[in-house]
């Protein structure tokens, strides 16, 4: 992971007013995922990320992937197509996508792996970190797709 004073002079810092586009989605994992199998996407998924400006978080768990990209549109489409084409995904479903000119909620991950049980966590410390209402507008979203599921 690039440390965040590199990674903003490489892409920009998280408050200089940069287009970037959110893109969350859920998937399943293909048979056969396991821990290592993450590992690798994950390893992957950091030196990918940093050469083309995407942050964001992964969360895995029970045989399900969860994941907040943002980055400039064009890097995280081809990144989406990417993972749309990648046979460890299956069902793969765009749940939030936008292009608002905000900070960035994970401006410090490249990729950073998140326990299935510490998704509310991260999404509430990222909802008490950002100050624009596009983002704010992202997590809570997001916040009220999980309490549905949960529900539901």
């Amino acid at each position: 992971m690039l440390p965040p004073d590199r990674f903003n002079d490489e892409f920009g810092s998280s408050d200089d007013g940069q287009l970037l586009r959110t893109l969350v989605y859920c998937s399943s994992a293909a048979t056969g995922v396991d821990a290592g199998t993450v590992s690798q996407i994950i390893a992957t998924a950091q030196t990918y990320n940093s050469r083309h400006g995407i942050t964001g978080i992964l969360v895995s768990g029970g045989g399900l992937f969860f994941q907040w990209l943002e980055g400039p549109p064009d890097s995280v489409a081809t990144l989406m197509g990417r993972i749309i084409l990648d046979s460890r995904h299956n069902t793969v479903v765009t749940l939030t996508e936008s292009d608002d000119v905000r900070e960035r909620v994970f401006g410090q991950w490249d990729m950073e792996l998140v326990p299935a049980d510490g998704i509310r966590e991260v999404l509430n410390d990222a909802l008490g970190e950002v100050k624009d209402a596009a983002s704010k507008r992202a997590l809570r979203l997001l916040m009220r797709k999980l309490d549905n599921a949960d529900n539901g």
